[in-house]
């Protein structure tokens, strides 16, 4: 579980700025925002803690999670089809 503040301090201490803005009319609902405190044309918005620390993240390495999702799902995909295969 991601904790904001602690994703905030991380951020900062990589570098960016994350903000956090409450969405009028929904409980515990929020628009989170960051960009890097270096180039601020590198920016982005997320809706959740979760995605805001992989987008931060991404941006840190290359978007070195994009890619192992992108793995883990072929992965996957060709386990399925092993097992479909093995099925008949």
């Amino acid at each position: 579980m991601f904790v904001w503040k602690e994703v905030k301090t991380w951020a900062k201490d990589k570098g960016y700025k994350a903000d956090r803005k409450k969405i009028e009319g929904e409980d515990n609902s929020y628009h989170y925002t960051w960009f890097k405190i270096e180039d601020e044309s590198v920016n982005g918005t997320a809706t959740s803690v979760s995605k805001i620390a992989t987008a931060i993240f991404n941006n840190i390495t290359n978007n070195a999670h994009v890619e192992y999702q992108k793995e883990y799902k072929e992965k996957e995909a060709n386990q399925d089809i092993n097992h479909e295969i093995q099925g008949w």
